[in-house]
């Protein structure tokens, strides 16, 4: 019988090149909230689907009251929990993690790179992550919101690198994952 890797969002509060201890602190939470709001446990199994196949178990710290007071507004903290899960998953999917946060109007929420010295060529090796939290939902909702985001990056399709576009739907719990 083979074992799933692990999926720890607690790793997220070590930081990134490009998110704070602090802000992966919060990413944690944010997660943490919307798999158990779903009535899930530790360990909960996330399928991962798309350009990668894959399943994960996934782990948290134990939420408080004082957390489920603090996220109270189910969207923002769906698309907290989101960004965690996706960063994560990019991370272990791939050799790219999380390098700086994108600005709005550009179509993707963070910049990828390799976790390496900086090149002196700023887009050398880079990618781009857009992502979105489904908090409860269907495949065909999951697709649809695949298609949006896929078109969403379009604009920043000049930039010749590549997009990875990650659906996390919190109750299933499943992961869509796309390389564009």
């Amino acid at each position: 019988m083979s074992v799933n890797p692990k999926l720890l969002l607690s790793e997220l509060s070590r930081g990134l090149p490009g998110i704070t201890p602090s802000f992966g602190s919060t990413l944690a939470e944010a997660g943490a909230i919307c798999f158990e709001e779903q009535n899930h446990k530790n360990g909960v199994e996330l399928q991962v689907e798309g350009t990668s196949n894959a399943k994960y178990n996934v782990y948290w710290e134990q939420i408080t009251d004082q957390m489920l007071r603090c996220w109270g507004d189910a969207e923002y903290t769906t698309e907290q929990g989101a960004y965690g899960v996706a960063i994560l998953l990019i991370r272990d999917l791939t050799d790219y993690t999380v390098l700086e946060r994108s600005w709005k109007g550009t179509g993707f929420d963070f910049w990828l790179g390799k976790e390496r010295d900086y090149s002196e060529f700023p887009f050398q090796d880079k990618a781009r992550l857009e992502v979105s939290g489904i908090r409860s939902g269907y495949d065909r909702q999951i697709t649809a919101r695949m298609l949006k985001k896929l078109a969403q990056v379009i604009p920043s399709d000049s930039t010749l690198l590549p997009a990875y576009i990650v659906i996390v739907e919190f109750s299933t719990p499943i992961s869509r994952v796309m390389k564009k």
